[in-house]
C-alpha cells in the first residue's frame, strides 16, 4: 500500500513555522540583551566593565576547576593504589569526584558563553561608535585600541575553548572508569583502573596546562582593557 505523506503545503507551513520560531527567539534574545545592557549602563556599569567582570569570573572558575581535577587525580590515585576500604567505598569516592568535575565543567562552559556574549556586544557598539567621531586623531586612536582588544580577545577565547575541549575527553575517560567500577565491584575492576591511571593522569596534566594558559590570557586581557580605559585622550584638533 502506498504510504500516506503529509501534504507539501503542510510541510512548507511547518518549515516556515520553525524558521519563524527561530527568528522570533533571536529577536527576543537580542532585545532582552539590549534592555539588560541598557539597565546596567544606567547604573554606571558599561559593556567594557561587564567584559572585565565576566573574564575575571571565568578565570576564577577555571582556577577552581583546575583544583577540582587535581583533587580528583589524587583521589583516583588513592583508589587504584591503596588496598584498604571496600570496593563500594572506592566507587562512591570516584563517583563523587566525577560529579564535582562535571559540575565544574558546566560552570566553565557557561562562563565562556557569557564572555562571548558581552564581548560581541561591546565590539559591535565600539565599531558603530567609531563613525560618530569628528576628530580623525581620536578615531584612529580608538580604532587601534579596538584592533588590539580584538586581538587579545581572540587569543583569550581560543585558549578558553582549547581548555574547554580538553575537559570533555577527560570527563569521558573518568566516566568510563566510574561506570566500570560500578558494574564490576571486584579486584579485576581495580586492576583495570590501575592500567588506565597513567593515561588519565597524562590527560589531566595536559588539561591543567591548558587551563593555566587560559587563566594567563584572561589576566592579560583584563589588563589590556583596564589600561585602555585609563589612557589619556588626545587633544581635539583645532
Amino acid at each position: 500500500m502506498p504510504k500516506n505523506h503529509p501534504p507539501r503545503s503542510l510541510l512548507s507551513i511547518r518549515g516556515l513555522t520553525e524558521r519563524s520560531v527561530k527568528l522570533f527567539s533571536r529577536f527576543v534574545a537580542y532585545n532582552f540583551q539590549h534592555v539588560y545592557y541598557r539597565t546596567k549602563e544606567s547604573f554606571g556599569q558599561h559593556k567594557r566593565d561587564l567584559v572585565v567582570v565576566r573574564v575575571e569570573e571565568a578565570s576564577e572558575s577555571l582556577q577552581e576547576t583546575k583544583i577540582q581535577f587535581l583533587d580528583a587525580l589524587e583521589r583516583f590515585k588513592s583508589v587504584v593504589h591503596v588496598e584498604t576500604g571496600t570496593l563500594e567505598d572506592k566507587y562512591k569516592l570516584l563517583k563523587q569526584q566525577f560529579d564535582f568535575c562535571e559540575m565544574r565543567s558546566e560552570v566553565v562552559a557557561n562562563k565562556v558563553r557569557a564572555i562571548e556574549e558581552v564581548s560581541d556586544a561591546l565590539f559591535q557598539e565600539w565599531e558603530d561608535e567609531l563613525k560618530e567621531y569628528t576628530n580623525r586623531s581620536l578615531r584612529a586612536q580608538s580604532r587601534q585600541q579596538l584592533k588590539l582588544s580584538r586581538q587579545h580577545y581572540t587569543r583569550l577565547i581560543k585558549a578558553m575553548h582549547k581548555a574547554e575541549k580538553k575537559i570533555q575527553p577527560v570527563l569521558g575517560a573518568f566516566r568510563d572508569q566510574v561506570l566500570f567500577l560500578k558494574h564490576n565491584l571486584n579486584a579485576n575492576a581495580i586492576a583495570a583502573l590501575q592500567q588506565e591511571f597513567s593515561e588519565i593522569a597524562l590527560d589531566i596534566s595536559q588539561l591543567i596546562q591548558a587551563m593555566e594558559q587560559s587563566i594567563s590570557e584572561a589576566n592579560h586581557f583584563v589588563l589590556v582593557l583596564v589600561e585602555q580605559k585609563n589612557l589619556p585622550k588626545l587633544p581635539t584638533a583645532k
